[in-house]
């Protein structure tokens, strides 16, 4: 559990925001962080804000396991396709939360009452509908915040939320086919980071510091925080073109990947980096990006404007991400080594059609929706600049 206040804040009390979220894949955490940044940037000393990863730090055994189960089970596509659709609609979800409750009861109630606040956002969907029941007798404002892109499990949805957020048009649809009235439906976008805003003042400054050649252009290729999917086929798929350009590998917390590329015999310029907290100018600084399909990924990269490469997904949740960047002309959906290295070697060759996807990938950016929902969440508890 973590807070933050502000000393200098004005004299009345500040309003308390409690963020439920979970460490089960990275886009929760930040998810919740950027829009903790918005609060502060929009409404400077006026609001407390409390975090809690409720499967951590609430929810009884083996569900308190949950963040570190997750990149494991992650790691087998097939199996979490398959549970995703087996528990998504309206009925299966139900029957499922009805089973859950007596268990997680106590822990909801707990959770409630350790954590008073103004106003509940969560930005999970394995949260909602146990903690509304558990409020039942004491009901306090809630937003869901959504933060997948588009394929959004009937999980997100329960008619007791006072707004549900939503990134696109396609994740509104759903939740109106799950029975949310369309005035409670908000599409903002996803909360991302507030520097992911801002320019690059001097490009080729940075990339000299990072010993970048200036003359090439940057492939930048990622797989999340712990460095998953096939990165490392890909990686050795791009090398092994020899296109002229320069690769930039994140690994993230994944060691092993790191010092596996380390014996590389590399035919290009080649950059390797473990976790970072710098990837708005990571992404600033390259030309395109080579990627699993996650969401909060996807939209950093629209506001930075870069073209995309899917190369992986997870089945159901992610589905629908892929289905838009590439309907939007933003990108493209690589799923082999070989076909990553055809569409990367398309945009090294043709500067122009790679600036075509970036110039779609800006178009469906939505860099302030971490401060619209700042101003949303404002305007519930009644907070005015």
């Amino acid at each position: 559990m973590s807070a933050t206040s502000d000393p200098t804040g004005p004299s009345q009390p500040k309003k308390r925001i409690l963020f439920l979220f979970s460490d089960t894949g990275g886009g929760h955490r930040s998810a919740t962080e950027a829009m903790i940044e918005a609060l502060d940037l929009e409404f400077p000393g006026q609001f407390e804000t409390t975090k809690v990863d409720f499967f951590r730090e609430y929810y009884p055994k083996p569900l308190k396991f949950a963040p570190e189960i997750y990149p494991p089970i992650s790691r087998v596509p097939q199996a979490w396709g398959l549970s995703f659709k087996v528990s998504d609609g309206k009925g299966r979800t139900k029957a499922v939360s009805e089973l859950a409750y007596p268990y997680l009861r106590r822990a909801a109630q707990r959770l409630v009452k350790e954590n008073p606040a103004d106003l509940i956002v969560s930005v999970h969907p394995l949260v909602n509908t146990t903690l509304m029941r558990a409020m039942r007798k004491s009901p306090r404002p809630y937003i869901t915040v959504v933060t997948d892109l588009v394929s959004t499990h009937a999980f997100w949805f329960d008619r007791r939320a006072d707004l549900v957020v939503v990134a696109t048009e396609e994740a509104k649809a759903k939740a109106i086919d799950y029975g949310i009235p369309e005035g409670n439906l908000r599409v903002i976008g996803l909360p991302v980071a507030d520097r992911f805003s801002e320019e690059l003042v001097d490009r080729d400054a940075w990339r000299a510091k990072q010993g970048w050649r200036s003359d090439l252009p940057v492939i930048l290729l990622v797989g999340g925080g712990d460095g998953m999917g096939p990165l490392k086929r890909v990686a050795k798929a791009i090398n092994e073109a020899r296109l002229n350009a320069t690769l930039v590998v994140i690994c993230g917390r994944n060691t092993e990947l790191r010092e596996d590329l380390e014996q590389v015999d590399w035919h290009m310029p080649v950059h390797l980096y473990g976790f970072t907290s710098n990837m708005p100018q990571f992404m600033a600084a390259s030309d395109m990006l080579v990627t699993k399909a996650g969401p909060g990924t996807i939209s950093e990269a629209f506001i930075s404007g870069l073209p995309l490469v899917l190369y992986a997904r997870l089945p159901g949740q992610e589905d629908g991400n892929v289905s838009y960047v590439v309907h939007e002309h933003a990108g493209v959906w690589a799923p082999r080594p070989r076909e990553v290295v055809e569409a990367v070697r398309r945009w090294v060759e043709d500067p122009a059609e790679r600036a075509r996807a970036a110039a779609a990938s800006r178009r469906v950016a939505k860099p302030k929706a971490a401060r619209s929902i700042a101003r949303l969440i404002a305007d519930q508890v009644g907070v005015r600049d």
